[in-house]
């Protein structure tokens, strides 16, 4: 039977890299996986510093028992160019940084300690996807995520993909297409049996056929009662198959889920019902450490994105993601749009080539999970390639045909080869940089497309660049911010033959000195890089039901001088209540309702308070005095929800907010930092230094001294042991704030999908 085990632990990391060395052990720092080759600054740093090559070994003892069986290396993603080399030998070489590969041991280990060397190199390589010109995000450099060990039979289980026609029907079908990996052409005779499983692990069905060749594909007989995987219900099936021959058992395991995507010129139907698409993008950054968190850094974003901000879809811009945040959208009910590795770029034949191989890659590594429900087959905002885009469409439809193909573009008028056309529509702010038109959401879909039908389209961009925003700019420049994102959900929402409007972006990320503010970040997400929300998350937030959670959120600190007129009228309320309440000092209480007059298709359109509501009190007139406020959401008459700001915000209290009390040996944990108001407001323009200890196991990632940055900061947690750890924040004026995290062992690894 097949055993898998964690390899991440033990590895000594060095700069450089000598080919003549490999097969010796250097000299080097531990380090454990996942790994960043350089750690930067949070800002303003020079990306150069990683574009070279790095060297990584580990030694480790050949296990007996291994005789007459298969040994490889799994690598889920490492940044890029690697070369793996056993004992000396070069066993594998991989140049895609996002894709998974495999280094096979089998023929090269000794007894006893064997030494791998795997040579990384992050200089951005032209020959190879994303690279050959100016690309809007870093790639860093490293062992980014994790390694496993793989022992298997001679004959094994390479891959398996399984398809469910006909799910809306009382009965739903089953096929499992299982490929076979015979390295050492080891005659081939046996059975495959595939064991349908619910998720409470129930045997539903099975099924079975004798093998002949590395090509089975079990067609199950239709079954009743199965459950569909939803948004609000995403149940997931586990299909286990074995595998048995001579040369032994072996077996593996992926969840999936039964359930329809259709892409039409009316929009997107889920399981036969129509629903509107509301999105944002995401790139799988961090500060200081680039792409290498695990596990739970990764199913944290996918949280955060469907929990926190209550979409019910995300793009993974622009390349594969970690197999953990898919899995956490499986889980969640979290729709992905996943696409290949690229920003606006294409090389010559052989670079094109690549990019066609990860269209392989990733459709073969991602076919099982239910949340992808289209494939990105396109260079993100790349020109038309016939050719090139002809041949990437043909392919993902003849490896997936049950889901629709898409390319992402900037330009009007281009060849749609795809079954979505998908726009990044910048159109609302280019009335600012000498555009010929008014403010203007969105445009029609038959100018972008300079087609005389309607086709299937989404929204894959907007806002973003035209209007990058801090947590800790002045208030009248967050409530465009705001408005901007409003103004699309709307014209999507209203638009009937538009699917849906996924914003750019979700978090700010680090990027090239060529874009963003020149100091290495794009602030153009909705919260930012250590995921602390802005006010425009709530436009996204605010648009989920009130039975799910209650939103309200002023777009406002709460000053009187901080716009350039003063005062806060007018106020956006971002909500899902059926009314706000505003009390304040002396001036009488009031009640306001959503404004639908301008936000006719939102499901929640915000409360907008102007100073015309006010038109006989001095609502905030200069030489008053400023008072506190309380609003109030109510819904269906009762109050569900409040509001509190103070007149005389000052800085009272250090609050340190682990995500969870404990964390496993091995894995990451995020803690952040905020100093609040009297009533618990985070201060927008507190930027004073806050120190950093950790004692016990754990180890921190990002510096010991540390800036808030409009009233917020954060850092990671990594525990290298199990134990108490102590973490122990210090404000010069507000203390020391300490919290404990329990570290507990890891368990044996369980990997739902895809499993090496």
């Amino acid at each position: 039977m097949r055993s898998i085990a964690a390899f991440n632990d033990g590895w000594t990391f060095l700069a450089g890299f000598d080919p003549a060395r490999a097969g010796e052990v250097q000299d080097g720092a531990a380090v454990a996986l996942p790994h960043n080759a350089v750690d930067l600054p949070f800002a303003y740093f020079d990306e150069a510093s990683y574009w070279r090559p790095f060297t990584y070994q580990k030694r480790f003892t050949a296990d007996p028992d291994w005789a007459g069986k298969e040994v490889y290396l799994v690598f889920d993603g490492a940044m890029a160019d690697s070369v793996v080399y056993l004992n000396g030998v070069e066993i594998v070489a991989h140049p895609d940084g996002y894709s998974p590969f495999e280094a096979r041991l089998t023929d090269h280990l000794k007894p006893g300690e064997n030494l791998i060397t795997v040579k990384i190199d992050g200089s951005e390589n032209p020959a190879i996807p994303p690279f050959g010109a100016r690309i809007d995000y870093l790639t860093y450099a490293g062992i980014y995520r994790d390694v496993w060990l793989r022992v298997t039979p001679k004959v094994f289980i390479e891959n398996f993909k399984v398809e469910t026609p006909d799910v809306l029907g009382p009965l739903k079908g089953t096929k499992v297409a299982v490929a076979l990996a015979n390295p050492a052409d080891m005659p081939i005779s046996g059975c495959v049996t595939g064991y349908l499983m619910d998720a409470e692990g129930n045997e539903v069905t099975r099924y079975w056929l004798a093998i002949e060749d590395e090509q089975v594909t079990l067609e199950f007989p239709p079954q009743r009662d199965l459950r569909l995987w939803d948004l609000d219900s995403p149940y997931l099936y586990e299909m286990v198959v074995r595998l048995n021959t001579p040369h032994g058992v072996d077996e593996r395991r992926v969840r999936f889920g039964y359930r329809s995507v259709e892409f039409t010129t009316e929009g997107f139907r889920l399981n036969g019902k129509p629903l509107k698409l509301r999105g944002l993008n995401r790139h799988q950054s961090f500060p200081y450490v680039g792409y290498a968190l695990g596990r739970t850094a990764q199913e944290r974003d996918a949280d955060i994105l469907k929990d926190t901000l209550k979409l019910n879809m995300v793009r993974t811009s622009h390349y594969p993601q970690s197999s953990w945040f898919l899995d956490r959208c499986d889980e969640i009910g979290l729709l992905v749009f996943e696409e290949i590795p690229g920003w606006q770029h294409v090389g010559n034949e052989a670079w094109k080539a690549a990019s066609i191989e990860n269209v392989r890659n990733m459709i073969r590594r991602d076919w099982n999970h239910p949340s992808i429900v289209i494939w990105g087959v396109r260079v993100n905002e790349s020109k038309d390639h016939h050719a090139f885009y002809a041949e990437t469409n043909r392919l993902a439809r003849e490896m997936d045909p049950t889901r629709p193909t898409s390319g992402v573009r900037c330009i009007v008028e281009s060849e749609m080869l795809e079954d979505v056309y998908a726009m990044n529509d910048f159109i609302l702010g280019m009335e600012e940089i000498g555009g010929n038109r008014p403010r203007t959401p969105l445009r029609p879909q038959k100018e972008v497309t300079g087609l005389d039908h309607a086709v299937p389209y989404m929204i894959t961009e907007f806002n973003g660049h035209m209007y990058p925003t801090k947590v800790y700019d002045q208030e009248q420049r967050q409530a465009e911010h705001v408005t901007r994102h409003l103004d699309v959900l709307n014209a999507a929402y209203g638009d009937p033959e538009i699917a849906g409007a996924i914003g750019w972006c979700a978090f700010d990320y680090n990027t090239h000195k060529d874009f963003g503010s020149g100091d290495r970040i794009c602030h153009h997400g909705v919260m930012d890089m250590f995921r602390e929300p802005k006010f425009a998350a709530f436009a996204y937030a605010s648009q989920c039901e009130p039975t799910d959670v209650p939103v309200l959120k002023p777009v406002t600190s709460w000053t009187r001088g901080d716009r350039n007129h003063g005062g806060v009228l007018p106020l956006i309320i971002l909500t899902n209540c059926d009314e706000v309440e505003l009390s304040s000092g002396n001036m009488p209480t009031r009640r306001f309702t959503p404004d639908r007059a301008t936000y006719p298709h939102l499901p929640h359109p915000p409360v907008i308070i102007r100073r015309e509501d006010y038109p006989n009190e001095e609502f905030g007139h200069w030489g008053m005095g400023w008072q506190n406020v309380t609003f109030t959401g109510y819904v269906d008459g009762k109050a569900v929800c409040k509001a509190d700001f103070v007149a005389d915000p000052v800085a009272s209290a250090l609050v340190v907010a682990p995500d969870a009390p404990q964390i496993i040996t091995g894995d990451s944990l995020p803690v952040i930092v905020r100093v609040v108001d009297q009533v618990g407001n985070r201060l927008p323009y507190m930027f004073e230094p806050v120190r950093v200890t950790i004692e016990g196991p754990g180890e921190l990632v990002g510096p010991e001294l540390l800036s808030l940055v409009g009233g917020s900061t954060g850092f990671w947690v990594i525990a290298r042991g199990a134990g108490e750890i102590r973490v122990c924040v210090t404000h010069a004026g507000l203390g020391t704030v300490v919290k404990t995290l329990d570290a507990q062992a890891a368990k044996p690894a369980v990997l739902s999908q895809p499993k090496p």
